[in-house]
């Protein structure tokens, strides 16, 4: 294991790992535990007591973050040619269809958000293998196979993302940028968990949500008290 450096020991010895903190004050804290250079990433991790093979426990959702997630999200629109109007007047990065699909083809996948009609996902799913790994597929739960690309395309870039739990029972989301301020953090917080709670599967047995900590790019995890989610405190 490499050796801690000054700035990440001086960050470990900010955070108390035996203590629970207030959402609020894990969100300042997690400001000052940032050390690098550019502006980092603000992640929220959630363990939940749901096994993922299971169908019926799969917990997965989308969500529109009040505050955004301060990154700016590169789309691509795969539609027809009476689609590529609206997609570009609502700020869509990337409008067409075949060309793209013979970019990825070739291994250009250099966007964050896929959004798509229904008409084209037959020859979309030509690419899923390429897209599916890198999260890149579009799916209708999370409104990415739409008729309404304008709208759709708007929502992203207002700070729609979607998330699932992964092998481990851990939904990891980005909810934000160390720039933040706290108060923002917290509330795009909120709105995470929130959506989170609201997808308890019915078949669940036992605490749903174990643990939450909060992290930023290269920092230590803080705990955070459970009972504060409900609002910001």
């Amino acid at each position: 294991m490499s050796k801690l450096t000054k700035n990440q020991k001086a960050a470990v010895a900010k955070v108390d790992s035996s203590r629970h903190y207030k959402l609020l004050d894990a969100c300042a804290l997690v400001k000052e535990v940032s050390y690098t250079k550019f502006d980092a990433s603000v992640e929220l991790a959630v363990r939940l007591g749901v096994d993922p093979r299971k169908a019926n426990q799969m917990v997965r959702g989308v969500v529109t973050l009040p505050h955004g997630t301060g990154k700016v999200t590169r789309v691509l629109v795969l539609c027809t040619p009476d689609k590529e109007a609206e997609a570009q007047e609502a700020g869509a990065d990337f409008v067409g269809l075949d060309d793209y699909i013979e970019k990825i083809k070739g291994g250009w996948t250099d966007v964050d958000v896929i959004i798509c009609t229904p008409s084209v996902m037959a020859k979309i799913g030509a690419i899923g293998r390429i897209l599916g790994p890198r999260g890149l597929m579009p799916n209708p739960k999370s409104g990415t196979v739409t008729m309404d690309v304008g709208k759709a395309v708007q929502e992203v870039k207002a700070g729609k993302i979607d998330f699932k739990v992964d092998k481990q029972g851990i939904i990891h989301a980005a909810i934000g940028k160390v720039s933040f301020d706290a108060q923002k953090l917290a509330e795009n917080a909120v709105e995470m968990l929130n959506t989170i709670i609201k997808l308890k599967p019915q078949a669940l047995k036992g605490t749903y949500v174990k643990s939450i900590y909060l992290s930023s790019t290269m920092s230590p995890g803080i705990p955070v008290d459970s009972k504060t989610i409900s609002a910001v405190e």
